[in-house]
């Protein structure tokens, strides 16, 4: 009997953007191709006429991909490809998405190594998550940022490693621990509940609870963007720590394809 790798089956249908307390969503346990509704095994690990970008939030998700996609009415298949990265953490946006939820942010982690998915995207899909992230407006929450190697290694599977890929690189920074270090994100419940109740203001603008925050969030374009400013007026922002890659040497134009290695 066929083994059934449809999103529901395997457990990655729910889309943060539409469930935002799930953020950043569930992520597979192993690489795969994302073909419409469906989770089906790789072939290979390289696409070398694709651009590799590092997922380091909901963009991992099978289910918010297709939402995303779907949006713009793209089916086409999507190679995703768990890695272990070296020189990258998980941090907390320095800002209150219109989707209802804070988001994950890459931080610079340097000799700490874990797992992340890279997605090799074709023009198109680099176009969509691109805007998705808001990195075409000047105003946009992030910006796509090539990270190269050394400074991170991405491993695959087989032990080959990557010249690099790209980030979305928060262009507001991140929230730090209070010592000025970037502080790690909780998951989306617990991490509301942390700033509902410690940052001064913020309950009079979301309400007392994480449900009501989405919900409010969701539904204020505006309200989200006085959050952003709350943070950092609380001064609770500070660099990720990839800002240095800004503008670093990328191989190959982002979505023509054909990266060669470096020499």
């Amino acid at each position: 009997m066929e083994e059934d790798r449809s999103l529901r089956a395997l457990g990655l249908d729910e889309a943060p953007r539409e469930h935002p307390l799930l953020y950043p969503g569930a992520w597979p346990r192993e690489s795969g191709m994302l073909d419409g509704d469906r989770l089906v095994p790789l072939e290979r690990l390289v696409f070398e006429d694709r651009t590799p970008v590092l997922a380091v939030g909901s963009n991992a998700c099978p289910g918010q991909l297709r939402h995303k996609m779907a949006e713009s009415g793209l089916v086409t298949p999507l190679p995703m490809v768990r890695t272990r990265v070296t020189g990258v953490g998980i941090g907390v946006s320095a800002h209150v998405s219109r989707m209802g939820y804070v988001s994950h942010s890459p931080v610079a982690a340097p000799g700490r190594t874990r797992e992340l998915f890279v997605l090799w995207l074709d023009a198109r899909q680099l176009a969509v998550v691109d805007a998705s992230e808001g990195v075409p407006r000047p105003e946009g929450n992030f910006r796509r940022v090539w990270l190269p190697a050394p400074g991170v290694r991405i491993e695959l599977a087989d032990g080959s490693a990557l010249p690099g890929a790209y980030a979305y690189v928060n262009r507001h920074g991140v929230l730090h621990d209070g010592t000025g270090v970037p502080r790690a994100h909780p998951g989306q419940r617990a991490l509301l509940t942390d700033l509902l109740d410690n940052v001064p203001g913020l309950r009079g603008l979301f309400g007392a609870s994480p449900e009501e925050f989405c919900a409010r969030a969701r539904a204020d374009r505006e309200l989200c963007a006085r959050a952003t400013r709350l943070f950092a007026e609380r001064r609770m922002v500070t660099a990720c720590g990839l800002e240095r890659y800004t503008g670093a040497q990328r191989y190959g134009r982002p979505g023509a394809g054909a990266w060669p290695a470096p020499p």
